[in-house]
């Protein structure tokens, strides 16, 4: 269900709902004893729900969760270490924390928050520090207190209750709950104010003065936020050493469902066609307005994902329905490719297409050598898997383009041990790299041999909050294995 890249130990943090009490993977007898889930009727969990991947050997380490952290959502702090926030019944108010350490397991505090967190969103701040928003009948945010402290009281945003849609189907006096306001978009814009996308409309906050500074077009043509669940990503910021203040930000946000998909989808088992287009709007600038275009296919439930070289990577979901148990159809198999510096147009490209279907709680993380992890899914009220759409427990590598066997030469190598692996905000860093025998013209540009190059780091914490970042570098539009940086 949910999936990161640990700095520095190179594993990936996976995590599942903890509801069902099961899973394909036993607590080890170092991780005993059991949980006990109902101490009156003596019913235990004795099942890990919570793994390190390891990237290179694919071996799993457990990890011991309790709290459930179905539709949760999460973050790395300074420091690189995991907080996950919300969950499910006893995890809706719970904050997490995993140490990134080889030994290291998890810490939970289950009344941390005012309001309880399930289908929220947590998002980065400029100062490192985290707020999350929204969730099934929280219409608030709040910032995520110290380790071991509780809020009081959440702060209530008018604009998550005026998102959601409810539904009374004709001729039915049964009331039909549609949302489709859950898992709100939620990104750190340059000026430091938080873009807040859900349903169809879009804000820009004050989450310090606890104030819309303006809100945003509305994005038409369906709902995009659970469980009509599109997707987003601010695209990648481009910095200049020289008029360093002036910083442009561009937002996209691709696919979903129509407003009423989901009570077809759940009720009827009717499934009507993902949303193909796109919107694409520009924060900084006044009077912004959404620009439309189309990919190559319906996406709902889709994972997207910052490539290092700026592209954009879409993948998994499906191509009708909507989120939620058994209520989607036709996979979508085929990732797309979308170039955000090329004329609109001519951005979009289909790739290799996979033949794993993933779309309920499948998820996508880049590595560190610029391969994409894919993994998850799961349609079912539970681990079924004599149906249609089965628990996915297959885990792939996906490679972009750019790692095609005839591009090797292009490919640089990081000198870690001699670069600088520590950066201030505002200040020139040093990165050193080895360029192979390129076998090219007589006239190329980068020549076999050590090069040390000088770049800027980003200007302030709202630009890119204080943290850890995998660095490549990108010579050609082929990537570098990376290197892992901290920016404080």
């Amino acid at each position: 269900m949910h999936a990161i890249l640990l700095p520095n130990i190179n594993k990936v943090l996976m995590y599942d709902a903890t509801i069902w009490r099961v899973s394909k993977f036993p607590l080890p007898p170092q991780k005993m004893p059991c949980h006990m889930v109902d101490p009156v009727n003596k019913v235990q969990d004795c099942w890990c729900h919570s793994v390190l991947f390891d990237i290179e050997t694919s071996q799993l380490q457990a990890l011991k969760i309790e709290t459930d952290t179905w539709c949760s959502s999460g973050g790395l702090t300074i420091e690189r270490n995991l907080v996950s926030t919300g969950g499910h019944r006893g995890g809706a108010n719970t904050a997490r924390y995993l140490s990134t350490c080889q030994n290291c397991d998890w810490k939970e505090y289950p009344t941390a928050l005012a309001d309880p967190r399930w289908y929220a969103t947590q998002v980065t701040l400029p100062d490192g520090g985290f707020i999350v928003v929204g969730g099934r009948d929280a219409f608030s945010y709040e910032n995520i207190p110290p380790k071991g402290k509780s809020n009081k009281k959440a702060i209530f945003l008018p604009f998550l209750r005026d998102t959601t849609d409810n539904f009374i189907p004709h001729g039915d006096k049964n009331f039909f709950r549609l949302e489709n306001n859950l898992y709100p978009f939620v990104h750190l814009s340059p000026d430091g104010n938080l873009f807040i996308f859900a349903n169809n409309r879009s804000i820009l906050f004050n989450p310090t003065a606890n104030k819309v500074v303006h809100e945003l077009p509305v994005l038409d043509g369906g709902s995009r936020n659970y469980p009509a669940s599109g997707m987003s990503v601010l695209l990648p910021i481009k910095l200049y050493v020289e008029n360093a203040i002036s910083i442009s930000a561009d937002l996209l946000v691709c696919g979903g469902a129509k407003w009423d998909a989901f009570y077809f989808a759940d009720t009827k088992k009717q499934f009507m066609p993902a949303l193909t287009d796109c919107g694409r709007i520009s924060l900084m600038k006044p009077n912004a307005v959404w620009k439309k275009e189309l990919m190559p296919s319906g996406r709902v439930m889709g994972d997207i994902t910052i490539l290092p070289t700026g592209d954009v990577l879409m993948i998994n979901g499906a191509k009708s329905g909507t989120s939620a148990w058994g209520d989607a159809e036709e996979p979508n198999l085929v990732p797309v490719l979308y170039k955000s510096q090329t004329k609109r147009g001519n951005r979009f490209h289909e790739l290799a297409a996979g033949t794993i279907p993933r779309m309920y709680h499948s998820s996508s993380v880049l590595l560190p050598d610029g391969k994409v992890l894919i993994a998850g899914s799961n349609t079912n009220n539970g681990y079924l898997y004599d149906v249609k759409y089965p628990p996915e427990l297959r885990v792939e590598k996906f490679s972009p383009h750019y790692l095609d066997p005839a591009l090797a030469t292009l490919r640089q190598e990081i000198m870690v041990e001699k670069s600088d692996k520590v950066i201030s905000f505002g200040k020139r860093f040093s990165v050193k790299v080895r360029s192979k025998e390129l076998g090219l013209n007589k006239n190329d540009d980068l020549k076999p041999g050590i090069h040390n190059i000088i770049a800027m780091a980003p200007p302030s914490g709202k630009v890119a909050p204080p943290g850890y970042y995998l660095l490549f570098v990108v010579y050609k539009g082929v990537p570098s294995v990376s290197m892992w940086v901290q920016i404080k």
